[in-house]
């Protein structure tokens, strides 16, 4: 049998936290406060802190894992190690239907800022087709264009706050914690489930796990440094919003971060809201593409997809195959479907992800360990309340879309069988 090509391993722990940066920025903090407020009202403070700590958990088992598993795939290439194919199946199908669906997402959320209205959609599948070009070139394009996005993004935050702060006057009694939202603590868990959504970016690091340098001492370093920086940016851009807006406006407006611009009386500002916005979505695209296109990668090496798919360019040493393939699809889902749902079924996909992560880090030697077991048990259970809090749609079209997957891999098991028989 012909052994797979390996993977160039190029990125350092700058570059990794960069494109766990971008993809968490880019993915949360445009898109996700509205719902979030619609759940929970100012309780999404509380959700805040609850996905961040979840998140948390999920990152240590992550990093433990990446660390004595330095390949690409993820929780996929983790769990098949640890708990067997069945896990990593799940955990791959989960990661890669879910984040799929959040590429055409990130691609439509870019389209709105900046196309005309009717040109939303050939926008997004322009971006979707420019991207796959440069992830296509190599993981050192992709890490130097998500630099400059990160950049961009960081700038318009900053924006954001100064300008609502200064001018938007804002009310700190409008942080009303006393849980007065109608749906109370389930409101909350439900805005957490979908602010969990936000913070998945770190799974990007270790999908690229074959890509980075000392990846035993790189990946966990560069997954704590990109969550923290993560946690306390969402934590000031939420106060803000809350402050300024209140919990209704927030929940009603579809551009908040414009619209806290706006109230404080910075309209110059609301065009760099703007070019912030897009740059975000497409950092967050690119990150995207990269990782699943690496996660396909791992379970085509598997025969878990298609075994065309474990190709590996020669010259840019990219899964070349498999980007192309996820291009075409998600260009396909830009086309056709309705992604104002997509946040809580990407949000069942991931967490499903990272309770199998927590699962096999719990199984890890002492020696291999670097947090208490503890922790993935914490881990483990806030995945699963997350996911039962989600809401009915999500969890529905999550558990079908789930089910799908695992009666493919068993026409697959079974034809496979066939022959030896």
């Amino acid at each position: 049998m012909t052994v797979p090509a390996p993977l160039a391993r190029r990125l350092g722990t700058t570059d990794a936290v960069v494109i766990g940066l971008g993809s968490m920025l880019g993915a949360g903090v445009f898109s996700v406060f509205a719902p979030a407020a619609q759940a929970a009202g100012a309780g999404l403070l509380l959700g805040l802190l609850l996905a961040g700590a979840v998140a948390y958990a999920n990152a240590t088992a992550s990093a433990q894992l990446a660390a004595q598993y330095p390949t690409s795939g993820g929780t996929y290439v983790y769990g098949r190690e640890r708990l067997g194919p069945w896990w990593g199946f799940v955990a791959g199908w989960g990661f890669v239907v879910g984040k799929t669906a959040s590429c055409a997402a990130m691609a439509l959320t870019f389209a709105a800022y900046v196309a005309p209205s009717g040109w939303e959609r050939p926008a997004g599948v322009a971006a979707v087709v420019v991207l796959t070009a440069v992830s296509c070139r190599g993981i050192t394009r992709t890490a130097r264009l998500t630099r400059v996005v990160v950049v961009v993004v960081l700038v318009a935050l900053v924006v954001v706050v100064v300008s609502a702060l200064v001018g938007g006057a804002p009310r700190w009694s409008r942080l009303d914690l006393t849980l007065s939202h109608a749906d109370g603590w389930y409101g909350v868990l439900q805005s957490a489930g979908l602010l969990f959504f936000a913070f998945a970016g770190y799974a990007r690091i270790a999908t690229l796990g074959e890509e980075v340098r000392d990846p035993r001492r790189t990946i966990p370093r560069a997954v704590h440094i990109a969550l923290a920086v993560t946690v306390l940016v969402y934590g000031t851009v939420a106060v803000t919003l809350l402050s300024v807006l209140g919990p209704d406006r927030l929940a009603a407006s579809a551009t908040p971060l414009a619209t806290a611009v706006q109230a404080g009386g910075w309209t110059w500002a609301v065009p760099v809201v703007t070019v912030g916005a897009a740059a975000a979505a497409l950092g967050a695209l690119l990150s995207l593409l990269a990782g699943v296109g690496r996660t396909s990668l791992a379970m085509a090496r598997h025969d878990d997809l298609p075994r065309w798919l474990d190709a590996v360019d020669p010259r840019h040493q990219v899964p070349l195959r498999a980007e192309v393939t996820l291009a075409v699809v998600v260009c396909v889902l830009v086309l056709i479907v309705d992604l104002r749902g997509v946040i809580g079924f990407s949000s069942f996909g991931v967490l499903v992800y990272y309770l199998v992560a927590n699962l096999a880090a719990f199984t890890q030697r002492q020696q291999d360990r670097r947090t208490p077991r503890g922790l993935q048990v914490a881990g483990a259970l806030g995945c699963v309340v997350l996911v039962a809090t989600l809401p009915p749609s999500s969890a529905v079209a999550g558990t079908t879309v789930l089910a799908a997957g695992v009666v493919y891999r068993l026409w697959r098991t079974r034809a496979r069988a066939r022959p030896q028989q």
